[in-house]
Parts: structure tokens; sequence; C-alpha cells
């Protein structure tokens, strides 16, 4: 480790100068990562020009859909969010969408519901699927199924941004392969913009993992849903892409992963099937916040928000 004094100089679109004193000529630096604020001189056309997005993971039950409808509105005034991205996938008796529990979610001000693997579970939810491009499915399911996996969301003079929604394979259905599906899907979204996000729904975090660095630099923000419990490696990867393993859901943690415990006890123990029912207590928000550079694309600020926190 080492100890120094250091100023910053930073004009964008520039290097970034670093100018250090007092230093310890014989130390070694371990940690390259190193903290820097915007100083005064900065022209204010030369700013990067910000556009707040705010995703909440997955809402599963009535449960979740109501502490939503109470606390995203906050936090859209809080963030001055441009960008709401809502996960819905669990919102009905915690599997699939029904079309009226859609349009509460989209009566908070939500630009896009991405889903996942259990939005087929509920056959009105194809209905929901076909009826609206706001509503997306994992885009690497086969072609024949309804509904739309990306869309590009004009948001006025804050410009256009992307959703993309994926499905990882490892421990789940076999469908194509993400990877390339991401980035045919990428390729066709930077036509219009550089600010996309990513919805990962995947079970590995391996793969999650795997997928942040495939789309580091190539994306603004790439979160993982599905596994229904939030992770603590949220960050900004080295090329500017936020990223998190999984964002946790909105719905009861008094739960097996939003399940009544007592029934998926008899599930693992007794191993045969028992009605899925939405559990009610200790009900939290989970969510990510990104701020992005609307003319790179590159994520500048990430906050990971859990409530009420754990503890």
């Amino acid at each position: 480790m080492f100890e120094m004094q250091a100023t910053f100089f930073y004009a964008l679109p520039l290097k970034l100068f670093i100018l250090i004193a007092n230093s310890n000529p014989k130390s070694v630096i371990t940690n390259p990562l190193l903290h820097y604020s915007i100083t005064p001189t900065i022209q204010r056309n030369e700013l990067p020009k910000p556009l707040n997005i705010f995703f909440v993971g997955d809402i599963v039950g009535q449960p979740g859909l109501e502490l939503a409808i109470n606390l995203v509105p906050s936090y859209v005034k809080k963030y001055e969010v441009d960008l709401l991205i809502i996960n819905g996938e669990n919102t009905t008796e915690g599997k699939g969408i029904a079309e009226e529990h859609a349009k509460k979610i989209f009566e908070l001000g939500t630009h896009v519901i991405t889903t996942g693997n259990h939005v087929w579970d509920r056959w009105d939810s194809r209905k929901v699927l076909g009826a609206d491009r706001r509503i997306l499915r994992p885009l690497n399911y086969p072609r024949e199924n309804g509904g739309n996996g990306y869309i590009v969301v004009d948001l006025g003079e804050k410009g256009k941004a992307g959703v993309l929604n994926v499905q990882g394979r490892v421990y789940m259905q076999p469908i194509d392969d993400p990877f390339k599906t991401a980035d045919w899907a990428i390729a066709k979204m930077n036509e219009e913009t550089k600010v996309i996000f990513v919805d990962f729904h995947a079970d590995a975090s391996a793969e999650k993992m795997a997928m942040g660095w495939h789309l580091d630099g190539k994306v603004t923000a790439c979160i993982g849903t599905h596994t229904h419990t939030p992770t603590a490696d949220g960050r900004i990867l080295p090329r500017g892409t936020a990223f998190q393993s999984d964002v946790g859901m909105t719905g009861p943690y008094d739960s097996v992963l939003g399940m009544k415990k007592e029934q998926a006890l008899k599930r693992m123990v007794m191993q045969t099937p028992h009605k899925y029912e939405v559990a009610l207590h200790d009900v939290r928000l989970c969510a990510v916040y990104v701020q992005a550079d609307a003319e790179t694309g590159r994520a500048v600020k990430m906050e990971s928000v859990v409530f009420p926190a754990f503890g």
C-alpha cells in the first residue's frame, strides 16, 4: 500500500491527467482504482448529459406490487428518473403477469416491463405479451413464441434508450444462445442509441458474471434477475457497464424466494409437488439506480437499493 496526496485534473473528452505530489518513491501502487471528482473549471457544454435509470427487481405477488406502488414514486422523484424499468414476471399470484397488473405497473410511469421464464406459467400472459411491445419476454426464446425481446424508448429531450431482455441457459431451458442474441440486439439498438439496459434473467451467478464481462463497454448496464436474492457485487466494470449479479426481488422475504416457507419445505423434504402460494410478510423493495452518459452510453453512477434494509 502507499500514501500520497493527489490532485486530479479532468477535462472531457480529453484524457485524465494526474499530478501526484509528496509520494513515496519506494512505494508500489497496488490499487489502480482511483476516485476522482470533476473540477469546477469544466465548461458547461463539456459535462456529460446524464440519463437516470431506475430498475425494480422481480415483483412477487400482490405484496410486492403494493409495495412498489407505494415506494417507486418516491424513488422516481429522488433520482429524477428518466427511464423506469420493472421486472414483472412474478406479479400475478407469483407467476406470470395479468393485464390488470401490467396496467398498474405502467400507471407508476414505467416505460418498460421485463419478464423471464415464469411469464409462460400463466396462459393469459401470452395475450399481454402480444398486446403491448413495452412488455418484454426474453429475446432468445424461439421466435414462434409471441412477444417482443427488446425495445428502443423515445424519452423526448433526453434522447432514446434501449432495453433488452435475455435469459440464461445454465440450470434453465436450453433455448438460443443469450450471448449471440444479445450481440445481435445491441447492434440493432446501436443504430438509434448508445444507452442500453440489459435484464439478464439467469440462474447461475457464473453465467451472469460472464455476460457482464461479455457486455462490458457494449451496454450501459447488465443487471441479473431470477434468483430473487440481492447480491453484493454491484459495481461499474472497467469499460463503463454497470453490473450486479442479481438485483433481488420486490416481495416477501419471510419466505423461500417469495413462496410460503411451509410449502417450500414440503417440496424440499417430501420431494413431491406442492401448491405455490405467495408469502405475505417482511416485504422489501430491491432495485438498482444507474446514471448514464447519454452521449457515450457509459454508466457513471450506480447504486443498489434495498428497502427496508436487512439488518
